[in-house]
């Protein structure tokens, strides 16, 4: 039997009774990292069983082996470093294989951050999207971001600290600036913190205050235009007016009118460029 493991995002004291049960009983445990998850088990008390190292540039081969194991009748335990397992997470590639496989598993739930950060946001949870971590490849990364401006419920992002910067400029080209957001940080631990600004003024807080620890970001989605509202030449001049006059750039200018109006995005940037020349 495979069982999925959740473990603490950030406080020890949210390892569960059955995860702890589970984790001292299998015959092997799967995980990320042996050295954290062997800090875990023996925290909690645990004699640590046999660890495989299962991360997502040996997930082939390692998968292949943890098959193998469960066919011959071994109880595993899979772990990630932090929350629940296949939650981005090469994990899910194993839930796959498993049922290709014919191989029995289930779960034993714990601590999400995504979940998390959603409840303590503010924002609403009735519905949310979940997006994770965005692509680095740039082409694929945009092909993101410009999918984010479609969705019409909460959305769930997750950033480290050195690239949060680089998503809120994203997020102010994409027209977010003036949607609320939630940025949490340290969920579960001593200096857990909710920093609860609009995108464009998150701008210029973390360039003040340096973001520190992997940020949850969860972000309001982008107020949808009414089909029925045609926006004149004349409102559009006026908005690229009191837009500069806020310090906006023309590029971000013409990217918010954009995703707000539904207009080309390349119109509205040659428009801004000849009245503000």
């Amino acid at each position: 039997m495979l069982y999925l493991v959740g473990t603490p995002i950030g406080n020890m004291g949210d390892l569960s009774p059955r995860a702890s049960e589970i984790l001292g009983s299998v015959d092997a445990v799967a995980c990320e990292d042996t050295r954290r998850t062997g800090l875990l088990l023996s925290n909690a008390g645990i004699k640590a069983p046999k660890l495989i190292s299962y991360y997502e540039q040996n997930k082939a081969a390692k998968g292949r082996l943890i098959a193998n194991m469960l066919k011959e009748g071994a109880d595993i335990a899979l772990v990630s470093d932090a929350g629940m397992p296949s939650i981005s997470d090469p994990g899910e590639d194993l839930v796959k294989l498993c049922i290709e496989e014919d191989l029995e598993f289930t779960t034993v739930p714990g601590p999400v951050a995504a979940i998390t950060a959603l409840v303590m946001s503010g924002l609403s949870t009735r519905t949310y999207h979940y997006e994770g971590f965005l692509p680095q490849e740039p082409k694929l990364r945009r092909k993101r971001l410009e999918a984010l401006t479609a969705i019409d419920e909460t959305i769930i992002i997750y950033e480290a600290p050195h690239r949060l910067q680089k998503l809120i400029d994203e997020l102010i080209s994409k027209g977010f600036g003036e949607c609320r957001a939630a940025f949490c940080r340290e969920l579960t631990k001593k200096y857990e913190q909710v920093i609860r600004l609009k995108v464009g003024e998150a701008k210029e807080y973390f360039e003040n205050t340096p973001p520190k620890g992997e940020f949850v970001v969860c972000l309001e989605p982008l107020e949808k235009k009414d089909p029925g509202q045609e926006i004149t030449e004349e409102q559009i001049e006026e908005q690229i007016l009191r837009m500069s006059r806020e310090g906006m750039s023309t590029k971000d200018i013409a990217a918010k009118l954009s995703a707000e109006t539904g207009r080309n995005k390349k119109e509205i940037y040659q428009t801004a460029l000849n009245l503000l020349k």
